[in-house]
């Protein structure tokens, strides 16, 4: 029996041990689904009743051990590995996620790989794509899951190379025929900016483009160490809410409503539109036909997801590339608009396309700074 994936998953780094149900709570109301837990030696029954209680799923940090000594039950999804391994240990990892599979059938054995730069001294591979590629063969996982925290800043724009490691992972996943998930950065730390709400939904939304299909927050829990002396994770050192919260929980409510469409559907291409590309040239093959501008406007700087529905019908997420200003294009689909839906990030339910300028020619739609947009189109 294999794992199988029921729900988008909104999950978070790093692993812990939520004793109270309190804590639980926090997590719900911004909107989380999974757990990853780190029991440590702490008894587990008291542990795991909140999911049940929550409708919470866990991934359980196992920190080695005697497999037969992990705990189950219908709410762990499965057991977290490792984080970050270099190929020379996937045999090893192979050897885990076999006793899983004899174990308890129908459990994830979940491994976070490396983004695509780091080193090929950590990767233990010549480069990233065939790092991810003998990983799948070697482990042959239930899912696909990296870690890629792009740089925001005026002079260093680390959002192209988020988009090439997302490239990367809907390739190797689509192959595989397995979902993949991605961590994205929520925090300053290193390098590290505080990222905006409008970053945090825009590396939300281009992992969802590609064809994600569970995004996690790094981090939930400000950790200790001296990589992280400003903190500013989701959740104070001492355990406050910090603005990270209110974010997170307005965006993982439009992920929520979004949810139950995106699972069902499988990438067939990503378009990417910048400000010197003629979009309706970019755009062939996407279910959009052109992205117009009104002359006042700055060039249109999109991403653009395409997909096949399990219905049948295709799918087109567009998203407004730039967090600093919204987009109001003049939207051409390649299907007549009276067949178009837009999946509401409200409601989740499917309604006509409203026209948001009706004074103007054409169908206008209005992208808020980073904004991600869900329409189901006829097959």
């Amino acid at each position: 029996m294999s794992f199988v994936q029921d729900r988008f998953v909104i999950g978070f780094w790093p692993p812990r041990d939520f004793a109270s149900e309190a804590r639980y709570r926090t997590l719900v109301e911004a909107g989380f689904n999974l757990v990853l837990l780190n029991f440590g030696n702490q008894p587990t029954a008291p542990r795991l009743k909140p999911l049940q209680k929550f409708g919470l799923k866990a991934l359980v940090w196992t920190e080695g051990g005697d497999p037969k000594s992990w705990p189950t039950d219908k709410n762990i999804w499965g057991y977290a590995l490792q984080d970050e391994p270099n190929a020379a240990e996937f045999p090893k990892l192979r050897e885990q996620a076999e006793a899983i599979e004899r174990l308890y059938p129908g459990k994830l054995a979940y491994v976070n790989l490396f983004p695509d730069y780091a080193s090929p001294g950590q990767l233990g591979s010549p480069d990233y794509k065939t790092h991810v590629r003998q990983f799948i063969e070697t482990v042959k996982p239930g899912v696909l899951s990296m870690d890629h925290y792009p740089i925001f800043k005026p002079d260093t724009d680390g959002r192209d190379r988020y988009c090439g490691n997302l490239a990367v992972m809907r390739e190797q996943s689509l192959a595989a025929g397995i979902p993949f998930w991605n961590y994205f950065n929520t925090m300053p730390y290193g390098p590290h900016t505080d990222p905006t709400e409008s970053q945090l939904r825009w590396q939300i939304f281009a992992s969802v483009a590609y064809g994600a299909k569970g995004v996690l927050y790094f981090c939930y829990d400000t950790p200790d160490g001296g990589e992280f002396p400003k903190g500013g994770g989701i959740l104070a050192r001492d355990g406050t809410k910090t603005r990270h919260y209110e974010h997170a929980k307005r965006l993982n409510a439009e992920l929520r409503a979004l949810g139950p469409t995106l699972m069902q559907l499988t990438s067939t291409g990503v378009y990417r539109v910048t400000p010197t590309d003629t979009p309706a040239e970019a755009l062939k093959g996407s279910g959009l036909r052109d992205l117009k501008r009104d002359k006042v406007d700055p060039p249109g700087d999109y991403l653009v997801g395409a997909f096949r529905h399990k219905d049948g019908r295709r799918a087109v997420l567009l998203q407004n590339y730039r967090f600093a200003y919204s987009a109001w294009p003049t939207v051409v689909f390649d299907a007549p608009l009276e067949s178009v839906r837009e999946v509401s990030k409200e409601t989740g339910k499917e309604a006509p396309v409203r026209d948001e300028s009706p004074n103007m020619p054409g169908l206008q739609l209005s992208l808020g700074d980073s904004e991600g947009r869900l329409f189901l189109l006829p097959s």
